[in-house]
């Protein structure tokens, strides 16, 4: 089974080797990297990352630290419109 990067609700094969997976995640890092250049994005950099993070248990740790924030923030952002709409239906 290869193996897969899930993006929303997309999902993208990684080649099955380890050296090309390397490959790829690095080639991406340095292209965003050169991001200013008309051809190339700074949106390469996290994409790049993303694809290292099955490889290098450094960067999955970094990557998941990020996920567990970011969801954390999603939850209290929740929280928060709720606890609004239940004070604007008290009034």
């Amino acid at each position: 089974m290869s193996p897969k990067i899930r993006i929303g609700s997309k999902e993208f094969k990684l080649p099955k080797s380890q050296l090309a997976r390397m490959s790829v995640g690095v080639l991406l890092v340095i292209g965003g990297i050169l991001g200013f250049l008309p051809i190339l994005g700074f949106w390469m950099i996290p994409l790049g990352l993303l694809v290292l993070s099955h490889d290098l248990p450094s960067v999955r740790r970094w990557r998941r630290n990020i996920t567990l924030k970011w969801n954390g923030r999603g939850k209290k952002l929740e929280q928060t419109r709720q606890n609004r709409q239940d004070d604007q239906n008290i009034k």
